[in-house]
C-alpha cells in the first residue's frame, strides 16, 4: 500500500497526511494500518489455527519453558528476580520458580528468563533476525490475567508470532539503527490484546502506544557486552502490557502512526505493504529452533562437525586441523563475533567465537550451557583446538542464506585423512521442523537441574494437551517450582 522510502523522504508523507485529513473532512476516512492491523489480531480463535500451527506453537512454548527454567540459576536472573520483588509481590500473574507480580512485571521478568540463556527460537527475514519466543511471557502473563483458557493462549501466540515475523519481513528495524525488539512492541500488544480478548478500537490504541512509546537502539547488540542485551526485549513486552492495559482503560494513542507525518522513519512506511486483511496465521511455521547452545548462524557448523565425529568414531587427539566453510552472514556473527573478540576466555567471549564453539563441540560431544562455565573454557585442551580451527566465509554458501544455512566442516586428521561434512540445515531449521519428541529432550536437558522429572513431565504433559485446560493450571506448576537455587547454568548473553 504504502511503498517503502528513505528517511530524508518526506514530501510523500506530508501529501498523504493531507490526502487523509481531506476524506476525514468529507467522512470518507479509510481505516488505518493500525486499526487494520487490530482488526487482525482480534479476529482469529482456536479453529483458526490449522494442526500444524499448533504443534508448532506447543514446541516453541516448551522451548521457551525449558530456557527460561533452565536460567533460573544465573546471577542476572536472580538480581532480576530481587528487583521485582522489591516492589510488586503480590500481583495476579505468576513468576516462573516462584511469587507473583503485577502482569508487567510478570512479562519481565518471565521474558527475562525465556531470553537469559539465547537458546530461544529465532526468526530469519531478509534483513532482520528476530526472536518471537520473546513475545510469550507477556501474552501468557496476559492469559493469566484474564483467566483464559489455552486455546486463547495459543491463538494470542500465533497472533503474535505472526505480526512480530511478517513486519520483520517487510520493515527491518535493523536497518535504521534500531533493535529487532522495535518490532516487538507492536506483536506483543497485539497478542496480549488478543489474550485479554479486547475489542478492536481498544487493540488499535494499545498498538498505537506501544508503537509510539517504544523504539529500542541496536547499541544493545553492536555496543560492549551488557546485561541489557537479553532484557531489551523482556523489557519492550513488559511496556506493551502497559500499554495494553492502558488502551484497556480507554486511554487513546495516535491512530496515524504508521502513514502519518514524522513516524518511525523509513521503517514504518513498510508496513503498508502487509494486506492484513488477508494475512495467515502459518509464520510460526517458518521459525526456527536451537538444537545447540549456541548463535544461530553457528548451527549448521556445529551439526555437521558433531555428525562427522560420529560416523567415524573420532577423538579429539586424532584432530590436526579443523576448517569450517560458512555463509558471510555468519562472519561477523559468530567467527569474529559481533564485539570483535579475538581470544576466548569468558562466556560472552566464547558465545560469540565459532572457533571455540566448533572446539569444544569436537570434546564434549555437545554444546549446551554446560559448556560455558569458566573453568570448561579455560580448560588448556579446548584452548589448544580452538588454535587449530579456521573459519572461511564462501561465496557459494552466502548465495544460499537466508533460504539454507549451508556450513561444511573437514577435519584433517593426524594420519593424513581428510573427512568433511556439508550441511544445509539442522534439526529444528524450518525445512527440517523439530519434533516433539526433540523438543521434550532439549526441555529435559535445560530443566532437570532445577525441577523434578515429575513436575517437568507435569508441565511438558499440560502444554502438550494445553487447549484442554486452562491457562492458571499451567501457571500454577510453573509458580510451585519455588525460588530457585542458584545452579550450574552460566550467564550468558
Amino acid at each position: 500500500m504504502f511503498p517503502r522510502q528513505g528517511r530524508k523522504t518526506i514530501e510523500r508523507e506530508g501529501e498523504l497526511s493531507a490526502t487523509i485529513n481531506h476524506l476525514r473532512d468529507k467522512s470518507e476516512v479509510p481505516m488505518t494500518i493500525v486499526e487494520q492491523m487490530a482488526d487482525f489480531a482480534v479476529l482469529p480463535n482456536l479453529e483458526s489455527l490449522s494442526a500444524g500451527v499448533r504443534a508448532q506453537i506447543k514446541i516453541r512454548m516448551l522451548d521457551a519453558l525449558g530456557c527460561a527454567i533452565g536460567a533460573t540459576g544465573t546471577d542476572r536472573m536472580l538480581r532480576l528476580r530481587q528487583y521485582v520483588g522489591d516492589f510488586a509481590q503480590y500481583g495476579k500473574c505468576s513468576l516462573i520458580g516462584g511469587g507473583r507480580s503485577s502482569p508487567d512485571r510478570a512479562a519481565l521478568m518471565n521474558g527475562a528468563l525465556v531470553a537469559g540463556l539465547d537458546f530461544n527460537d529465532s526468526y530469519l527475514a531478509p534483513e532482520e533476525t528476530c526472536h518471537p519466543s520473546d513475545n510469550f511471557a507477556a501474552v501468557l502473563a496476559a492469559a493469566e490475567l484474564a483467566d483464559a483458557d489455552g486455546g486463547t493462549l495459543l491463538t494470542a501466540l500465533a497472533v503474535a508470532y505472526q505480526v512480530q515475523c511478517r513486519l520483520s519481513d517487510e520493515a527491518p528495524a535493523r536497518t535504521d539503527g534500531l533493535h529487532h525488539p522495535a518490532l516487538l512492541a507492536y506483536s506483543a500488544a497485539a497478542g496480549i490484546s488478543r489474550a485479554l480478548s479486547l475489542d478492536a478500537p481498544h487493540t488499535a490504541n494499545a498498538i498505537a502506544i506501544s508503537g509510539t512509546a517504544l523504539n529500542p537502539l541496536r547499541a544493545a547488540r553492536t555496543a560492549a557486552s551488557s546485561d541489557w542485551i537479553c532484557l531489551a526485549a523482556p523489557f519492550t513486552a513488559s511496556i506493551a502490557m502497559q500499554a495494553t492495559l492502558l488502551a484497556r482503560r480507554g486511554v487513546t494513542g495516535p491512530s496515524e502512526i504508521f502513514e502519518g507525518s514524522e513516524v518511525l522513519m523509513d521503517t514504518i512506511t513498510g508496513f503498508g505493504m502487509i494486506d492484513w486483511k488477508n494475512e495467515g496465521l502459518d509464520r510460526v511455521e517458518g521459525t526456527i529452533v536451537k538444537r545447540h547452545h549456541a548463535h544461530l548462524h553457528a548451527q549448521t557448523a556445529i551439526e555437521a562437525a558433531l555428525e562427522l565425529q560420529l560416523a567415524n568414531d573420532i577423538d579429539s587427539d586424532q584432530i590436526e586441523r579443523v576448517d569450517v566453510d560458512i555463509f558471510d552472514a555468519a562472519r561477523p556473527l559468530v567467527s569474529e563475533g559481533e564485539h570483535h573478540v579475538s581470544r576466548t576466555f569468558t562466556s560472552e567471549d566464547a558465545y560469540n567465537d565459532l572457533h571455540y564453539l566448533i572446539a569444544v563441540a569436537l570434546l564434549d560431544r555437545q554444546v549446551m550451557p554446560g559448556q560455558f562455565a569458566g573453568e570448561r573454557i579455560r580448560r588448556a585442551d579446548v584452548q589448544a583446538l580452538l588454535s587449530r580451527v579456521a573459519v572461511h566465509p564462501v561465496e557459494d554458501h552466502s548465495r544460499l542464506f537466508p533460504g539454507e544455512m549451508p556450513s561444511t566442516v573437514s577435519l584433517t586428521l593426524k594420519d593424513g585423512r581428510v573427512l568433511r561434512r556439508a550441511l544445509s540445515d539442522y534439526p529444528g531449521f524450518r525445512s527440517r521442523p523439530q519434533t516433539w519428541d526433540e523438543a521434550l529432550l532439549k526441555f529435559h536437558v535445560l530443566a532437570s537441574p532445577h525441577a523434578s522429572d515429575d513436575v517437568l513431565g507435569e508441565i511438558a504433559g499440560t502444554v502438550q494437551d494445553i487447549e484442554k485446560v486452562r491457562v492458571a493450571d499451567l501457571t500454577r506448576l510453573l509458580r510451585d517450582l519455588g525460588q530457585p537455587a542458584k545452579g550450574d547454568v552460566r550467564n550468558v548473553a
